[in-house]
């Protein structure tokens, strides 16, 4: 499920994201391609359909990326009960299949994403609904509803991800139940 502009007022960091999205925008295009790492799960994205480039992995912060990428690391370590964050990479062509977020994290955490580089085609289905990315804006779902996401056009998409506890929920969430291949790039990454 989106959560919808009455909601959005329950996220005090999105006005925040959104007034600085240019400079995340900025921040983004200075990475080269080479810098994103493409996520293993290829039977849900594809062989190169998606990729990131990671600043938190589960609560960790990764010192060199948040260095590349200062201003954007100011911004998401602002948000409250961020776990997860960076930039997320959608090649022109591409479709994630669809698919629930991490069983274990249901409902305790939502996605946010800030469109900023945002081609024509691009969309993302949570549940029933369906939407497009707007430059500067920010959409809020729930990663653990049934989603999927698309790029219909010959250019990358590429949105700020982040992934934060949910302020509706007070009991506290359980461990991430991490797949082998998650595990084996985040020991890769150094970040378990």
């Amino acid at each position: 499920m989106f959560f919808n502009t009455l909601d959005r007022a329950e996220f005090s960091f999105i006005p925040a994201l959104e007034s600085e999205w240019r400079r995340v925008l900025s921040e983004a295009q200075e990475l080269d391609v080479g810098n994103y790492l493409a996520w293993p799960e290829h039977d849900l994205y594809g062989e190169s359909g998606w990729d990131a480039f990671g600043l938190y992995a589960f609560g960790r912060r990764m010192d060199a990326n948040c260095a590349r990428c200062p201003a954007t690391a100011r911004l998401v370590e602002a948000v409250p009960g961020m776990v997860t964050a960076g930039f997320s990479r959608l090649a022109g062509g591409a479709h994630i299949k669809p698919h629930r977020g991490f069983e274990s994290y249901a409902g305790h955490y939502l996605r946010c994403h800030l469109g900023l580089d945002i081609p024509p085609g691009c969309g993302l289905r949570v549940g029933g609904e369906t939407r497009e990315w707007q430059a500067g804006r920010c959409m809020v779902f729930d990663d653990s509803v049934e989603h999927e996401a698309w790029n219909r056009s010959d250019e990358a998409r590429i949105v700020l991800l982040m992934d934060f506890r949910n302020p509706f929920r007070a009991d506290p969430p359980p461990p991430p139940q991490l797949t082998p291949e998650v595990m084996a790039l985040l020991k890769r990454e150094n970040l378990v």
